[in-house]
């Protein structure tokens, strides 16, 4: 598998969306866009391989499962992870000729992924930081009165800042990091050491990310019985992933209505007890 150079201008694209305010900002850019499941489906729609690319962005969305940037703090670029990562795990995966679906491309995706997220967070940081220079025009032209200058400094402006640290290095680093890629398939053998560290190391990520995960929903030891009870679904019954999630719909309703109906109870007792007979009670509960 190769990136061509309008495969990559395409990921260099979809990069610069991610965080673009044109795109809704963080809520369909960073947090829908640029999230790893939907990177996969993009990137095997750009790379011709829609399988590959799905499978990579499962196993690559598991270990930044959680990942969310809380007052600008970025672990990890999601842009560069989907469009950077994705597209290099599968030219690698392709190259080795392993199976898609198969648990050693999913440990060799995980890795990849992770490498390059280091490399995204300096050009996060490089886009916020050259965004100040056009915030800095916008203060300007609050102080003058022209406000209608401020609709370049959110919608236009930072366009310039995505093409240089976004779309440039998206765009070279698909394009000849492909190549790269199939250098070391040629040096680094499948049963040697380094590679085999990949998988080791791969395979114990989305641990991270469950873990990252559970520290922010966990409040109490009860709070892991949803959990559990999806794995033991998963491994006793051989459920799959849509339909645990519909049964945990089912739970989150009843959950739900339970809450619902405790909340009510304080309001019910309050009123006057000769207005409501036993069938009202029932059918509130």
């Amino acid at each position: 598998m190769t990136i061509g150079w309008f495969q990559a201008a395409i990921l260099g694209l979809f990069a610069c969306l991610c965080s673009n305010s044109c795109m809704a900002g963080q809520a369909v850019g960073n947090y829908t866009i640029g999230r790893p499941l939907v990177g996969g489906l993009v990137c095997g729609i750009v790379l011709g391989d829609l399988k590959l690319g799905i499978a990579c962005g499962v196993a690559m969305q598991l270990v930044y499962i959680a990942l969310v940037t809380p007052g600008g703090t970025v672990s990890a670029d999601v842009r560069a992870i989907s469009y950077i990562g994705i597209p290099l795990a599968m030219v690698a995966i392709s190259s080795r000729g392993l199976n898609p679906l198969g648990s050693s491309a999913a440990n060799l995706a995980k890795s990849v992924g992770t490498l390059v997220g280091t490399v995204g967070t300096v050009l996060y940081y490089a886009v916020a930081t050259m965004n100040l220079v056009w915030q800095s025009f916008g203060w300007k032209d609050v102080e003058n009165g022209k406000l209608h200058n401020l609709y370049a400094v959110n919608f236009g402006w930072p366009w310039v800042s995505h093409a240089i640290f976004s779309f440039l290095p998206t765009m070279l680093l698909t394009h000849f990091g492909a190549a790269a890629v199939t250098a070391l398939r040629n040096a680094l053998p499948m049963d040697g050491v380094p590679m085999k560290t990949l998988f080791t190391v791969g395979g114990m990520l989305p641990c991270v990310g469950i873990a990252i995960l559970l520290r922010q929903i966990v409040n109490k030891p009860m709070d892991f019985i949803p959990f559990l009870v999806g794995f033991t679904f998963c491994a006793s019954l051989h459920l799959n992933l849509v339909s645990v999630t519909v049964i945990s719909l089912l739970f989150a309703t009843i959950m739900y209505e339970v809450q619902m109906a405790e909340a009510k109870k304080p309001a019910v007792a309050a009123g006057p007890s000769d207005d409501l007979d036993d069938d009202d009670e029932e059918e509130d509960i």
